[in-house]
């Protein structure tokens, strides 16, 4: 008979495996402690929403929307989307269930997988991973700093140091209309090919995201909305950076900045890596002052980010970054006969549940192989028991650091462990090599 063809992951989504999975952990894991120190509780959001939710709140004329999206109907006939994105999905939970009704700013922090049906390159994926923060019902300065900080403390946190922050205002309701025609105008009179024109027409911010030399280069001298900010405005983004500067968090104003979502207004940012090449952008966000009334709630304004976790863990590599726990366990168990397997079962179910990261070798392994295992494992201490030990009352500990090994009463197995391995912290912190 012949053989089966085997089936591989979709095209563009990434798998992730030990021990590139260890690192992958580690690092959406301190994305989200950064803002657990600063007060943001978890939402769980569903994978997938109504496509009104989508085309509302991210813009129709977005790239995002109109080519990006995985869409389906579902089999009640209705519209279903795989989240693209974070925000929107956010503000729909939280005027669904009033948590705008309550204590403001509501602080919330998310992670899991955002899908886009894009040209997949490294560090571009069809199903990429995300953890972002959302406050929501305050127009305070001081929000959008904390934000920014968030984002900056949790890259330091996980070692990185070869990225820029850039940011710019987009401004708000006042100034965007004054200054959407004077970019239009500016639009109209360029050798713009026909798509587009037509995207000038819907939104001309749109074209000053153009990638293409040629077009750029007609931009040059567009007029930028920085140079036409409201006086509200205008003293919204000083107050931003100057309280950046008292938090030491170093950055570039880039006037020319323009994000992919439609709802953004004033603060807008973005974490830049030069090491990721054409895929630099590490993660971004901005303010969303007309969001949540968009979407049918309280005009409330808001400020958030999404930082890729996957574009995180190209850059810890690229700068030569180890994050995370590289040994799969701390004490590895190495039983010689089924009564020493029994017991050993035994102690490691207590180790663990002491809080001690226990694996074992089991199908009645010879010691070679095992303790070949127990090296491969990362593991500290092996445990090695056989029948007469077991008879004795008694289990060897090695150091497999030192190479030190003595024999230690059954019941004082766990104290033993503790001295060898003293107070593990329960995350490693990033580190370079020398």
């Amino acid at each position: 008979m012949a053989g089966k063809t085997t089936i591989s992951a979709p095209k563009g989504v990434p798998d992730y495996i030990p021990p590139a999975s260890r690192t992958f952990v580690a690092v959406r894991d301190m994305l989200v402690a950064a803002a657990d120190r600063a007060g943001y509780s978890p939402i769980e959001l569903p994978v997938f929403e109504d496509t009104a939710l989508f085309t509302r709140g991210v813009g129709e004329s977005t790239d995002v929307v109109s080519k990006e999206m995985y869409t389906f109907t579902d089999r009640g006939d209705r519209s279903i989307t795989l989240r693209p994105e974070g925000t929107a999905g956010v503000m729909r939970a939280v005027i669904e269930h009033g948590l705008d009704r309550g204590a403001l700013p509501v602080k919330l922090v998310y992670e899991g997988p955002f899908f886009r049906s894009e040209a997949p390159q490294a560090g571009r994926y069809r199903q990429f991973h995300q953890v972002g923060i959302e406050a929501i019902g305050s127009d305070d300065p001081a929000l959008d700093a904390e934000v920014i900080a968030v984002g900056h403390e949790a890259y330091r946190a996980i070692g990185l140091t070869g990225y820029r922050l850039e940011l710019t205002s987009l401004g708000d309701a006042v100034d965007r209309p004054a200054y959407r025609e004077k970019l239009q105008a500016f639009l109209a009179g360029l050798p713009l090919d026909e798509a587009t024109r037509e995207r000038a027409k819907l939104n001309p911010l749109r074209v000053l995201d153009d990638k293409r030399p040629a077009v750029q280069a007609l931009l040059s001298d567009a007029p930028l909305m920085l140079d036409h900010l409201s006086s509200g405005s205008g003293e919204h983004f000083r107050q931003v950076l100057a309280i950046l500067d008292r938090l030491a968090v170093p950055y570039v104003v880039n006037p020319r900045m323009v994000r992919g979502l439609d709802y953004y207004t004033r603060t807008t940012f973005e974490f830049v890596h030069p090491l990721l090449g054409a895929q630099s952008g590490l993660g971004g966000g901005g303010r969303y002052d007309g969001l949540m009334a968009e979407l049918g709630g309280q005009p409330l304004s808001g400020i958030g980010f999404g930082l890729g976790v996957d574009r995180t863990v190209l850059a810890a590599a690229a700068e030569g970054l180890t994050v995370g726990q590289s040994a799969r366990c701390e004490v590895y168990g190495v039983p010689m006969g089924e009564g020493a397997s029994r017991e050993l079962a035994v102690i490691a179910g207590r180790l663990r549940a002491a809080g001690i990261r226990v694996d074992r070798s089991y199908g009645g392994r010879g010691l070679k192989a095992a303790m070949k295992s127990a090296d491969a494992s990362g593991a500290r201490i092996a445990l090695v028991l056989g029948d007469r030990d077991l008879e004795q009352g008694t289990v060897m500990v090695k150091d497999l650091l030192s190479g030190d090994q003595h024999p230690v009463a059954l019941d004082r197995v766990e104290s033993a462990v503790r001295d060898i391995l003293g107070d593990p912290t329960p995350t490693v912190p990033a580190h370079r090599p020398e």
